[in-house]
């Protein structure tokens, strides 16, 4: 199994290697799904990345290459590059979730990444928000992940509709309010504001931002979503959350700044 992980960041290596007549390169930031071990560079059981179980990426990279490897969570990167340079970076605390395929958090405070005990900080794709039966690739049932992300908001329309849709079919459906997809997405909205509120009763951040292809491409919930967190928190008034602004590359430059 770790053989495919070696054979795809082979590749990676190759690509890195065909800079160096242009670049000056003096380390390598890795953003990689979690969860890890960040003592060690390695990931651990990432529930997206199949066969790549318990692989140190770290120390192949540095292994590869001779040059100094930083690792953290991709979810983390991304928020410190919207801490940075992006939607929060006039914010000493900041909350990032990203909702795409899967969901994942950062905690950054002070511009700094907070990793925790066990690299296990804002790991909330497995936090528990109801009863369903929905779940991820082994992660807890009504689990965040389950419930929200991308390809769950497809599989739970999928069984609603009795045909599979894309989750980009979804939202269609949606802004012609069609009545099941209206289901389907206004519960999706109360499930990710219950986990936003759970964060700010935890976290208390200055905001929380919230990146990922869900989000990016349908800006417009945002609000809905904010009224819905608003309903769920002791001070409506705390509720400050943004749309991240960097987009795609929020990953690369997080990494980057590692």
């Amino acid at each position: 199994m770790q053989k495919g992980a070696a054979y795809n960041l082979n590749k990676l290596v190759n690509q890195i290697k065909g800079q160096w007549s242009s670049y000056e390169i003096e380390k390598v930031g890795v953003g990689a799904p979690g969860p890890l071990d960040l003592k060690v560079g390695k990931l651990l059981n990432p529930v997206n990345l199949k066969g790549w179980e318990n692989f140190n990426i770290k120390e192949y990279l540095s292994e590869k290459l001779g040059l100094p490897v930083q690792v953290n969570n991709d979810a983390n990167v991304a928020g410190l590059a919207e801490s940075l340079v992006g939607s929060a970076k006039e914010c000493e605390s900041v909350f990032y979730i990203t909702v795409s395929t899967g969901v994942g958090g950062a905690l950054i405070i002070d511009k700094k990444i907070i990793n925790g005990a066990h690299s296990q900080t804002a790991e909330i794709y497995n936090m528990i928000i109801n009863e369903d039966k929905y779940s991820h690739a082994g992660t807890n049932k009504g689990g965040l992940e389950g419930q929200c992300s991308g390809v769950n908001i497809a599989r739970i329309a999928s069984e609603a509709y009795g045909k599979t849709l894309s989750t980009k079919e979804v939202f269609d459906l949606y802004k012609s309010n069609d009545e099941k997809a209206v289901q389907v997405i206004e519960k999706w909205i109360n499930n990710i504001s219950i986990g936003i509120a759970n964060v700010i009763a935890v976290v208390d951040p200055e905001t929380v931002v919230i990146g990922g292809a869900v989000l990016i491409y349908n800006t417009y919930l945002l609000p809905k979503i904010i009224e819905c967190t608003k309903t769920k928190v002791s001070d409506p008034s705390i509720v400050d959350i943004r749309i991240a602004q960097i987009g795609d590359n929020a990953g690369l430059i997080g990494a980057a700044m590692l």
